[in-house]
């Protein structure tokens, strides 16, 4: 790649997506403001015809080219590291996004004048229903007490319409990968995402580390985009409970400190002993083994991980199972009540 003046470079990771890149790369190619950002495809090794379709239809789409496929985490890792010397921004797009407008100015004119922000995300709207905000991070993510992310406009399987009650701009505790603005100093700085976690939940644990440094974290509503979700693994999926479950425990280990932590992983893995007895009871034996898996392998692999923050910013937070389930509160708004 050509030495650029741009400030922000989108990159899309792709995998075998052919159809992807197809659907959805267009609209990000038309509405992307080519005066502040270039696109970039980095393939994680694909073999189906995704290059030869972005070599013929996409020619001013920029491309890296990895030769297997590393995960979401090290995939971006790599590409990131490859241009950080060229762009201040990075913005981390799923390739099932959508754009219709200009969605990089309101993103990058925020951070322009939020000198302490290291991340942000615009609003996310689901693509099948585009009046409804999206499952994974809608506009703007939190962790409770005990681990559990929820956001705003989304609390576990309850969804939110978009009525516009969400549009100012929020210090969140995550932002969503979907669509993740980072300062490319301070992503790398923060050791960029998890590649142990391979996908699922890394970009929450990214945003932990970026607090503790000291920066902000936003969701920044003025700018959205649709998501389809689920693109790589519906949400049933055995594996994807398995990552999810491994990896919030895997995160939780290494970001609370050492006066919390054991206290904190004991109640959380008996919260997650309470999912395996209601997988079991309603007859669902792979997801209920793919947690019992999450939990022999958070338990090797945890001792990769030996050093541990003094800041414990789970502290404080709201209980989100005893809010939804005994309070009856079932959006962000009703928290505050």
């Amino acid at each position: 790649m050509s030495e650029q003046n741009k400030p922000v470079a989108v990159i899309i990771l792709n995998w075998n997506g052919e159809n992807f890149l197809k659907e959805y790369l267009p609209s990000v190619v038309k509405y992307t403001n080519p005066e502040i950002a270039d696109v970039i495809v980095a393939d994680n090794g694909s073999i189906d015809n995704s290059i030869a379709i972005l070599t013929t239809d996409f020619p001013k789409v920029k491309l890296i080219k990895f030769d297997e496929n590393y995960g979401f985490a090290e995939g971006y890792n790599r590409a990131i590291a490859m241009i950080a010397d060229r762009y201040k921004y990075t913005v981390l797009l799923n390739s099932d996004v959508k754009v219709d407008d200009d969605w990089v100015r309101p993103l990058y004119d925020f951070m322009e004048s939020h000198p302490d922000a290291g991340a942000a995300q615009p609003k996310i709207k689901s693509l099948l229903e585009p009046d409804k905000f999206e499952y994974a991070g809608a506009c703007g993510g939190f962790l409770d007490c005990n681990g559990y992310p929820y956001c705003r406009g989304r609390i576990f399987d309850t969804v939110e319409t978009d009525r516009g009650q969400y549009d100012s701009p929020l210090q969140v505790s995550w932002a969503s990968g979907a669509a993740l603005m980072v300062v490319n100093e301070v992503y790398l700085q923060a050791g960029g995402l998890d590649k142990e976690f391979f996908a699922h939940m890394e970009e929450i644990d990214l945003c932990w580390r970026i607090l503790l440094m000291g920066k902000e974290v936003w969701a920044v509503p003025q700018s959205h985009v649709y998501h389809l979700g689920g693109g790589s693994l519906p949400a049933s999926n055995p594996r994807k409970t398995y990552l999810n479950f491994r990896n919030n425990l895997l995160m939780l280990h290494k970001n609370l400190p050492n006066k919390t932590r054991k206290k904190k992983l004991f109640r959380r893995r008996l919260l997650d002993t309470i999912a395996w007895a209601k997988f079991i009871l309603s007859g669902d034996r792979e997801n209920a083994s793919a947690i019992f898996k999450a939990h022999r392998d958070f338990a090797k692999m945890r001792e990769n991980y030996k050093s541990h923050p003094k800041i414990d910013l789970l502290k404080g937070n709201t209980n989100i199972l005893f809010d939804y389930y005994l309070r009856a509160r079932h959006t962000y708004a009703s928290l505050k009540n």
